[in-house]
């Protein structure tokens, strides 16, 4: 009797404490007032690091713990497969319980195309988590979500953001992909690569000590070289990054792997190598961006878009080059700004410029070829600024001279291989030092999160601004013989248009159908100007008003002419980047 009492009392215990488990995940799950810092969630589903990198394996696993958390909003799938055959990931990220995902309108969001530029995927990750973390506790997130789709693509670079995290690299290698190509035409391939001296994964900088050398330490910071001035003697020469010549050719690190660029393989005024240096063959000669081509073709409901790459500070627009203005018409250039000039505020230190005009000019540029063979309103941030070492902007030897105050503040001396002695088999007896790889254009640890969230903000501003329509108004009159007429208004209430301007000019995707369903339809037409009674016939299918576009918060009206009561009848509105709505159809009163 004691046994059976004690194994009951012990079942008792353990369903007790199994239920107080349950109970206090449950209650972990929710949302405390005093640890929520506002913006961010107390307790997340999905716990993430955002003041670090991740590599591929992480990140996977990131895409199927928030869709395990969060099935109803979060769907990952490969769209493809890059040259060393992994995966190109985009998450899908809306409540899938509200309408038909392909229908709304959708933000495509990517990252890390140049691989070195690792911050990229990182905020396009939070992006999902924020979202899909805030769905519950943030009404805006949560209507955003109703209305909208996010399709992210972390890294459409895979292979080479593994080599740069796992071989050693500078800040500015592994900046393209893995395909490798004979660079200095010996007729080997990728033989005189970098060559890592000291094996401690980052590849800095080589100098020796010299009579006649230009450079000298600084006084200031032993980790730093200097010009000497005109008429001083320097003490060192610099022998550039860190290699040996292998291929005894005379030359040091002059076959690495990839020259080529894979953000000038895309479709819009490509040009070749001779003219564009980066471009390869034809564009789309890449894997990787002939995947995210085919998933853009097969999205039409993509209105906006935005590329993360780094360094500078940026919110870049098209075009790419000057002979492309004539396609940014005014209409659109006004959409652009409004955009861009809003985001300048949510980033401090970003600027909103025009690649061609305020940067470089670039060819087969990914940027255009959303916006221009798309008509998708785009933007590309250069992510990280010095700017946001000490929240002040500096130009020219400053700028270099803040990193080095910089690491020696806030760092600690992190952020630098320290001068130490090697044995060159080229160039005798040499030092080797200087900034580490994730130094400079990846942001320091603890700015990463600000300013994912800030880019994270500015995207959704731009999602948010995408086309939203509604009905706003019908009305009904008898016109006798059994005849009556249909009056529709549809509302834009956001900038975006549902067409570009661009868009509308060259036909890339076709218009808006606004259907009268349920009822026999005479004739049907737009109302160009109600006051004056003027209209445009809609001719063939009078069911199914043409629309070119609903400019951004503008109303369209639209009028059909029935046979028969169409009570039962309903209004659809069916816009390829403006979404699906129906609305059913209430017979008014004729007060007239």
């Amino acid at each position: 009797m004691k046994l059976r009492y004690n194994i009951l009392t012990l079942a008792m215990t353990l369903s007790l404490s199994l239920g107080m488990a349950q109970q206090k995940t449950e209650e972990g799950q929710k949302e405390i007032a005093g640890l929520r810092a506002v913006g961010s969630p107390s307790n997340p589903k999905v716990p993430m690091n955002w003041n670090r990198y991740h590599d591929l394996k992480q990140m996977e696993q990131f895409y199927k713990d928030l869709q395990k958390a969060y099935p109803n909003l979060v769907k990952y799938e490969s769209i493809g497969k890059s040259y060393e055959g992994r995966d190109i990931f985009v998450l899908t990220v809306t409540d899938f319980k509200e309408g038909d995902a392909k229908r709304k309108p959708a933000m495509w969001i990517d990252g890390n195309i140049h691989a070195n530029e690792l911050q990229g995927s990182e905020i396009s990750m939070y992006t999902a988590w924020y979202l899909a973390e805030n769905y519950h506790a943030v009404p805006f997130i949560k209507e955003l979500l109703k209305d909208k789709v996010f399709y992210i693509a972390p890294t459409i670079n895979p292979d080479s953001r593994e080599y740069f995290i796992y071989e050693p690299n500078t800040m500015h290698s592994s900046r393209t992909g893995r395909r490798p190509f004979d660079n200095d035409g010996d007729g080997l391939v990728a033989e005189d690569l970098y060559d890592d001296l000291d094996g401690d994964g980052h590849i800095v900088i080589m100098r020796r000590k010299s009579k006649t050398g230009r450079y000298k330490v600084d006084p200031d910071n032993p980790n730093r070289m200097i010009i000497v001035k005109p008429g001083e003697v320097g003490d060192y020469e610099m022998l550039g990054f860190e290699g040996i010549d292998n291929d005894g050719d005379g030359l040091v690190n002059e076959d690495i792997t990839g020259t080529y660029d894979p953000n000038r393989d895309w479709g819009w005024n490509w040009q070749p190598n001779y003219v564009q240096g980066g471009a390869l063959y034809y564009p789309g000669t890449l894997p990787e961006t002939q995947a995210v081509k085919n998933f853009i073709y097969a999205h039409p409901n993509i209105a906006g878009a935005q590329s993360y790459h780094n360094y500078g500070g940026m919110i870049l627009r098209g075009p790419g080059a000057a002979e492309d203005e004539r396609f940014y018409s005014r209409k659109d250039v006004q959409v652009y700004d409004a955009l861009g000039t809003t985001g300048a505020k949510m980033l401090p230190g970003y600027n909103y410029i025009v690649i061609h005009k305020d940067l470089y000019t670039v060819f087969g540029g990914e940027i255009d070829f959303l916006a221009l063979t798309r008509g998708i309103f785009t933007f590309s941030n250069e992510l990280m600024t010095n700017y946001k070492l000490f929240n002040e902007k500096a130009e020219g030897m400053r700028q270099s001279a803040e990193y080095y105050e910089f690491d020696k503040l806030l760092m600690f001396g992190d952020a630098y291989v320290p001068w130490k002695e090697y044995d060159h088999p080229q160039y005798g007896k040499i030092e080797i030092g200087g900034a580490k790889k994730n130094y400079t254009r990846n942001h320091p640890g603890f700015l990463l999160m600000e300013d994912a969230h800030r880019n994270a903000a500015f995207t959704i501003y731009h999602a948010y601004h995408m086309p939203k329509l509604e009905v706003l108004e019908t009305d009904v009159k008898s016109l006798g013989g059994n005849l009556y007429e249909v009056n529709a208004t549809v509302w834009n209430s956001r900038i975006i248009p549902t067409h570009s301007d661009h868009d509308v000019r060259y036909r890339i995707e076709r218009p808006n159908h606004i259907r009268l369903e349920g009822a026999k339809v005479v004739t049907g037409m737009r109302v160009m100007n109600a006051d004056f009674n003027e209209t445009i016939e809609q001719k063939f299918k009078p069911e199914q008003i043409e629309v070119p576009t609903i400019e951004g918060t503008s109303a369209v009206k639209v009028r059909w002419i029935v046979r028969g009561n169409p009570n039962s009848a309903k209004i659809v509105v069916d816009s390829p980047k403006g979404g699906y709505l129906e609305h059913d159809l209430k017979q008014q009163e004729n007060k007239g």
